[in-house]
């Protein structure tokens, strides 16, 4: 149990890294919330994958079509964090 969450800690981070270095502009974001980044892409990717292949991951936990999908999945979380972030803020 402890190794399935060190490595899901690990794929967050090289995919929230990942992700922060695709999307251009400057984000804002610590290290806890690159690997939460990365996390929710995680899942956002596994789903998409499902819903187009409409295939488990049946071949194990750590692959690299699940890395490339929780990076790309880590991206699309990074573009709409970015988007939504950005009209919060008050411009004066």
């Amino acid at each position: 149990m402890l190794g399935l969450i060190l490595s899901i800690i690990v794929v967050g981070l090289i995919a929230g890294a990942l992700a922060r270095l695709l999307v251009p502009g400057r984000q804002d974001l610590s290290i806890p919330m690159t690997i939460l980044l990365g996390i929710i892409g995680s899942f956002v990717g596994g789903f998409l994958g499902y819903l187009i292949f409409g295939r488990d991951s049946g071949s194990g936990f750590l692959q690299p079509a699940g890395i490339i999908g929780s990076v790309i999945g880590a991206v699309i979380v990074l573009l709409i964090w970015t988007r939504v972030a950005g009209r919060r803020t008050a411009r004066v």
